[in-house]
């Protein structure tokens, strides 16, 4: 059976209870580009209003120099990162750290944002000092291939971490205007009902709604797979063909997608292509996104 937050099918847990039985929660995000830190905005607001949350949150930022300063310092100093969200300021809570071992010292929660080019060289610093019992999810959109068949990104970080169980967060969420408290939604697919409360807590705000579904396949193939359609969405646009070309490309590339998740991952439901991490996903970014560009 779907399960959902939004719908009110999912289990609430009670907030009281879990703040009583469990130290408050300590959140490391793993990259700080563009959506990162336009994330980070949202975690650190709700860090700190949430008492099930260690008001702290740390975010690993690779180090680099800006007319000769270190980036850390910048954004620690002025809450903004100067190179990757000029036009926005980070909560105070928001911590940059430049030692990954650092940011991830007993982190129950892990966000992953970051190029999935890294995982291999950083998963294994950060499992080393995490908690052994994190919650972890992926913002990262993409997909690899293994055996000539496709790998999900959470399943990488998932084998990479040891095992631990991976959820996902897709939707139609241009970083920029995220970082501006436009409104939009986004999806989190994930298994376990604790982790699906928690993460529904992290990320939810009046402008950034979440609804937390089970599959976490298809919320993620959905992140992954309207990137291509895009590229088509962007061929249009460069020939100069109109409004119903490309809607046509945007119907045929969701039933393509459909197709391609009902052949690698039968388990992928229906309901999750009119997510927002589906439908609307593929929306944005065939009308507005920057891959319909490449």
């Amino acid at each position: 059976q779907r399960l959902s937050v939004a719908d009110g099918r999912w289990p609430q847990t009670n907030a009281g209870d879990s703040v009583m039985q469990h130290a408050p929660e300590k959140i490391c995000i793993v990259g700080s580009g563009n959506w990162g830190s336009a994330i980070a905005r949202i975690v650190g607001v709700n860090a700190h209003f949430h008492q099930e949350f260690n008001p702290t949150v740390n975010m690993w930022v690779f180090e680099e120099q800006i007319d000769g300063k270190n980036l850390t310092e910048i954004i620690n100093e002025t809450h903004v990162n100067v190179k990757y969200l000029p036009d926005a300021k980070l909560p105070e809570n928001v911590v940059a750290v430049p030692d990954l071992a650092t940011a991830a010292k007993d982190a129950t929660m892990l966000i992953f944002v970051l190029p999935h080019q890294f995982l291999n060289r950083i998963c294994p610093q950060i499992v080393a000092n995490c908690s052994p019992n994190a919650h972890i999810i992926s913002l990262i959109k993409g997909i690899e291939f293994e055996n000539n068949a496709p790998k999900l990104i959470s399943s990488m970080i998932s084998q990479a971490m040891g095992g631990k169980p991976c959820s996902v967060l897709m939707g139609a969420n241009v970083a920029n205007e995220v970082a501006k408290d436009e409104f939009c939604e986004a999806t989190v697919g994930c298994l376990d009902v604790h982790g699906a409360n928690l993460w529904h807590k992290c990320f939810d705000r009046p402008t950034f709604k979440i609804n937390v579904v089970s599959d976490v396949p298809g919320v993620e193939l959905c992140g992954a797979l309207k990137n291509v359609v895009a590229l088509g969405a962007g061929f249009c646009d460069g020939l100069k063909l109109g409004g119903n070309t490309k809607a046509a490309i945007v119907r045929i590339g969701l039933m393509e997608m459909k197709k391609f998740c009902a052949l690698y991952f039968p388990s992928v439901e229906s309901d999750t292509f009119f997510e927002s991490c589906g439908v609307a996903d593929l929306i944005t970014t065939c009308y507005g996104g920057r891959n319909r560009k490449c």
